[in-house]
C-alpha cells in the first residue's frame, strides 16, 4: 500500500509540475525555480553569518544552488531523474522517519537549497509549513521576499549590488533609481564611473571615490534630466516605464536628440524628444499588448481553477 501512496504521490507531483508549465507559458511568466548562481553573479554579498540550525518556512524556499533545472517554481519535480530519490523521501515521510535537516542559503528574507531538494520538494507536496535546516546567511542591503516574482527578485538583488557599488541609499537616500529592465543598471555604473575619471582630471589627477562620483551624477546628470521629465509628466504616457528607463534612452540617443530638436542637448530637449521618438512606436506596441492580454485572460479563465 505505501509503495502505490508513493508513486501516486509522484506521478501526481509530476503532473501538477506540467500543468503549471502550460499556465506560464499561456501567462508568458516563468516556472523556472531560481538558481542561486543568478544571484550570486549579480551581487556582492556585505557578508555573511551561520544562522545554525531553525525551522524554515518551506514557502520561502524559492532556488537552489544545482538543482534548479529538476524542479518548477513550486519545488515540483520536473525531469524523470528525481522519481527514485523523491519516492525514498516520501516513503521516509509515511514512516514517520527522522531525515537530517536541509542546508540552505538566506538572501533577504528568501532561502536557496544548497543540500535537500527532494527533502522541500516532498515537505511542499505534503503541505508541510516549515521543515528543519542549517542556514548561512548572506546579507545585502535592501530586502527580498518570497511574494515577489523571479524577475521582481532578480532586479532587487540588481540594486542592491547598485547601492552596495555607489553608496547613493546613504548619500542620496531621497533617490528612486529604477530602470524596469534587468542588466541596466550596470549601465548606469558605467555613467558614474565615467564621472569618476572626469572629476579625477578636474582635478589633477586627484581621486575621486565611486561614493562621491555617484552624488555628482546623481545631482548634475540624473537629476536634471528625471526633473525636465517630472516637469513635462511624460510617464502619463508611457505608464510601463520608469524615469530610470528615459534618462537611459536619453544617454544612449544624445546624438539623435540633437538632430531631432535642431539644438544643443538639454534636459528639456530630451524629454521632449523621447515624446516624438518613442511615443508612435510605443502607442502601436500597447495595442498589440493589449491584444495580448485579452487573450491571457481568456486562458486564465480556463486554467483558475487548478492554478
Amino acid at each position: 500500500m505505501a509503495d502505490e501512496q508513493v508513486r501516486a504521490d509522484y506521478e501526481r507531483a509530476r503532473r501538477k509540475a506540467f500543468l503549471h508549465d502550460v499556465v506560464s507559458f499561456f501567462r508568458r511568466q516563468p516556472n523556472t525555480l531560481l538558481s542561486y548562481a543568478d544571484v550570486r553573479d549579480r551581487v556582492t554579498m556585505e557578508g555573511e553569518s551561520y544562522r545554525g540550525l531553525q525551522e524554515v518556512p518551506v514557502d520561502k524556499i524559492v532556488g537552489s544552488v544545482d538543482r534548479f533545472r529538476d524542479f518548477d517554481r513550486h519545488f515540483l519535480p520536473k525531469r524523470k531523474n528525481t522519481a527514485n530519490r523523491w519516492r525514498s523521501i516520501d516513503r521516509a515521510y509515511y514512516q514517520d522517519v527522522v531525515l537530517p535537516p536541509v542546508q540552505l542559503y538566506k538572501v533577504g528574507d528568501v532561502y536557496f537549497v544548497k543540500d535537500g531538494n527532494h527533502r522541500v520538494s516532498v515537505a511542499r507536496e505534503h503541505g508541510v509549513a516549515f521543515i528543519d535546516a542549517e542556514v548561512i546567511e548572506g546579507h545585502i542591503r535592501i530586502p527580498i521576499d518570497s511574494t515577489m516574482s523571479p524577475r521582481k527578485l532578480l532586479h532587487q538583488v540588481e540594486y542592491a549590488e547598485f547601492l552596495r557599488k555607489t553608496n547613493l541609499d546613504r548619500t542620496r537616500p531621497q533617490h528612486d533609481i529604477r530602470p524596469t529592465a534587468l542588466g541596466r543598471y550596470d549601465e548606469i555604473v558605467t555613467h558614474i564611473e565615467g564621472r569618476r575619471r572626469r572629476l579625477s582630471e578636474q582635478r589633477n589627477g586627484e581621486p575621486v571615490s565611486m561614493s562621491e562620483a555617484a552624488a555628482d551624477w546623481y545631482d548634475n546628470v540624473y537629476l536634471p534630466i528625471v526633473l525636465a521629465v517630472r516637469e513635462q509628466k511624460l510617464l502619463r504616457e508611457f505608464p510601463d516605464r520608469s524615469e530610470a528607463d528615459v534618462y537611459l534612452w536619453v544617454m544612449a540617443n544624445r546624438l539623435q536628440i540633437q538632430m531631432a530638436t535642431g539644438s544643443r542637448f538639454s534636459p528639456e530637449n530630451s524629454a521632449q524628444a523621447y515624446r516624438e521618438i518613442v511615443g508612435d512606436e510605443h502607442r502601436m506596441k500597447r495595442i498589440g499588448l493589449r491584444a495580448i492580454n485579452a487573450a491571457k485572460d481568456l486562458v486564465g479563465s480556463l486554467v483558475r481553477s487548478d492554478d
